[in-house]
């Protein structure tokens, strides 16, 4: 049974969980100790005793740990994405870009380390000096979601530790193999006893042991809507910092003067892959009405050639779902738009494959209007629903109508409307003639209304979560 790490030690409990392979549920790929409400005040204590010295740490020290956390990271790419893709369901293609991309966020965070930035400005009284600069927030609570198991946690948990912080960190119960080996790594990389904590185990009980303790000075969660809004409500009476990405319902525009296959790459890129549990997926593909019929058929034939199976079959392009509880809700979504009066035009179906896993082929719904559920909710599965609509002033209306708004795509050869939705587009990242999903990891990553609250996460933007400004004023 794999430990967690508490203050610096391994550290078992009577508990353990299996670690199930989505694509062959018979694969078990570890056991991992489960922490309870103990183990989790013990983490917060290690973190809470460990902040002061690590806060007043040179930049040297942290960017080692840092660098050599990734370089480990990429130098073992291969194995972790297998780790991951077996874990989590992602094709080993898409896997191991992950793993790059969290060994990547590391070496950055690494050189940002270097880069102390303050300011000395005059004061508008004479004689006086003014010094502005930035200190570690303390000890910061990370809570990651199961979809990005290993870039997500380093994308918190590398600029948290850049800036001075010391992390509690509680990965997705599906998940805990990615977290395992990113702990392992980052403690013999060097990283002191108490600064980084991995606690696995249920949300209900390490989770809320989190949120109701006032050592914790900030959270940072990537996760559901209804879990966010409890992590804000459960922040406030401690005025903890708190750093939200719940998701969306992202659309995707497509305009009759768009390159047909290009569209058609985006959309299936941006809606199927990864098998379409990512929070910046294109779930509602705005289509104007002179392309809407060759669009659909070109998508629809795009997806029926594509091979739904193991994560780990080189043959494979879209991975199993994540388990049986996301299998039957994306089942349900399927059933709830057919009800209401959707085309089930591709796919919605489930796969026999020579190992028993959560397959589903990729499902295309068509026909389908705005007030429609499949087009209000977040299904967070390899499902995707077409909206027609007349023009770009209908569609950009259409692209608008949601509470979330995390990522918004259009594809159009018109420059005229490409830069009208880079400017209305109500969404947190826009993209022009690209998939919804994928991003750069050294820039921000956020969005608006219901989808995130906080400042933004990645890049050197992530200072503004993970420290706190300092004015000093100083007599001459």
């Amino acid at each position: 049974m794999k430990p967690m790490l508490i203050g610096g030690e391994w550290v078992t409990t009577s508990h353990g969980v299996e670690n199930i392979n989505p694509s062959d549920i018979s694969d078990v790929v570890d056991i991992y100790a489960q922490a309870g409400r103990a183990e989790t005040q013990q983490a917060i204590a290690a973190a809470q005793a460990a902040a002061p010295q690590w806060a007043l740490s040179g930049p040297q020290e942290r960017h080692d740990i840092l660098h050599r956390a990734g370089d480990e990271i990429l130098a073992r790419k291969q194995e972790l994405g297998e780790l991951l893709a077996r874990e989590e369901g992602k094709v080993l293609p898409e896997a191991i870009a992950e793993v790059q991309r969290a060994g990547q966020i590391f070496l950055f965070f690494a050189a940002e380390a270097l880069r102390q930035r303050g300011e000395i400005v005059a004061s508008v009284r004479p004689g006086v000096g003014v010094e502005i600069t930035r200190e570690p927030v303390g000890v910061v609570g990370i809570i990651a979601p199961w979809n990005f198991p290993i870039a997500i946690p380093a994308w918190k948990i590398a600029p948290a530790l850049c800036y001075g912080n010391a992390v509690v960190f509680k990965p997705a119960e599906l998940v805990p193999g990615s977290a395992w080996a990113l702990a392992d790594i980052l403690h013999r990389a060097g990283v002191p006893a108490g600064v980084f904590n991995l606690v696995i185990g249920a949300g209900s009980v390490v989770g809320q042991t989190m949120l109701d303790d006032e050592r914790i000075d900030a959270i940072t969660f990537t996760g559901s809507q209804a879990t966010g809004t409890r992590v804000a409500s459960a922040s406030l009476p401690f005025m903890r910092k708190i750093q939200l990405e719940m998701g969306g319902k992202n659309p995707l525009v497509v305009l009759d003067d768009a390159d047909l296959d290009l569209a058609v790459q985006c959309a299936v890129d941006g809606a199927f892959f990864s098998t379409g549990q990512r929070c910046t997926a294109s779930s509602r593909l705005v289509v104007t009405q002179g392309i809407h019929d060759r669009f659909v058929s070109a998508v629809a034939e795009r997806l029926a050639s594509l091979r739904v199976g193991h994560a780990l079959d080189a043959a494979t392009h879209i991975g199993p779902v994540a388990d049986a509880a996301q299998l039957a809700q994306d089942l349900d979504y399927i059933a709830i738009a057919r009800s209401q009066g959707a085309h089930l035009r591709q796919g919605g179906e489930l796969v026999r494959r020579e190992t028993e896993g959560y397959f589903l082929s990729p499902a295309l719904l068509t026909e389908t209007l705005p007030a429609m559920r499949i087009n209000c909710e977040e299904v967070f599965g390899p499902v995707a629903s077409v909206i027609r609509v007349r023009d770009y002033e209908e569609a950009l209306f259409v692209a608008n109508d949601t509470e979330f708004g995390l990522s918004a795509g259009i594809c159009t050869t018109s420059l005229k409307y490409a830069n009208d939705f880079k400017r209305k587009s109500q969404a947190g990242m826009v993209m022009v003639n690209l998939p919804t999903a994928g991003v750069d990891y050294h820039v921000p990553f956020g969005g608006r209304k219901a989808s995130s609250h906080g400042s933004r996460e990645q890049g050197s933007h992530a200072a503004e979560f993970f420290t706190i400004v300092k004015t000093a004023y100083t007599a001459a």
